[in-house]
């Protein structure tokens, strides 16, 4: 979470709270990923509350890079491939199953992609203000390509699926990351993580009234 240490561990213990009922209305397998999301950004949000406990006391500067890399890894490799594959589990009409193949595809090379660059690059988390900048070392001619890719296959599957108000968590989620680009330019990768981990509890709401409607049907 993008403000403060204190911020970043209870908001995430909050949003795994969260996660966790999210996935108590789990009853069917294919929805285990989906519903897995915010249980993910709740430790998301605790392993940068790590970060920040560290840039703000050297006697934990030991946990500084291991926190740094699993904090990337979550944000930058699971997310390009993590929500396709969580609708595409869901999703039950072929024509849209295809699509959601293809994005899947796509999220999978982003994922390799950033998966090279923490391999090649440095990347040093610095303070400035009330937020964190990750100072990568990655190629500047791909910036702006490569993040456009990521977002594509991180939103267009919530618009891609028939599942019953997907299409209103991709709203939310474009208008976050809108938020976060437009005031936050320089540290979109922590505040727009910020704003999914809000925007989790649509995720409950969803499987909630999807439960509520199997058991009826039956």
């Amino acid at each position: 979470m993008c403000f403060s240490t204190e911020a970043s561990f209870a908001g995430g213990v909050i949003i795994a709270a969260i996660g966790v009922a999210t996935l108590r209305k789990v009853h069917k397998p294919s929805q285990i990923v989906f519903a897995s999301i915010p249980l993910f950004f709740g430790i998301q949000q605790i392993v940068e509350g790590f970060v920040w406990l560290a840039l703000q006391n050297p006697d934990y500067g030991w946990v500084l890079k291991p926190a740094t890399y699993s904090f990337l890894i979550m944000a930058e490799v699971f997310w390009p491939f993590m929500t396709p594959l969580a609708v595409l589990l869901m999703e039950k009409k072929e024509k849209r199953k295809k699509i959601l193949r293809v994005l899947l595809g796509i999220g999978v090379l982003v994922s390799i992609y950033f998966i090279v660059c923490l391999l090649s690059f440095n990347v040093t988390p610095e303070i400035r203000g009330y937020h964190i900048e990750y100072v990568e070392g990655y190629p500047k001619s791909l910036r702006i390509i490569v993040f456009s890719i990521y977002l594509i296959t991180s939103i267009a599957p919530l618009f891609v699926s028939t599942i019953k108000r997907t299409y209103l968590l991709g709203i939310l989620m474009a208008l976050s990351c809108l938020v976060s680009i437009i005031f936050f330019t320089l540290y979109v990768t922590s505040v727009w993580c910020f704003f999914g981990a809000l925007i989790s509890i649509v995720i409950l709401w969803i499987l909630r009234d999807a439960r509520r409607k199997y058991i009826l049907e039956k």
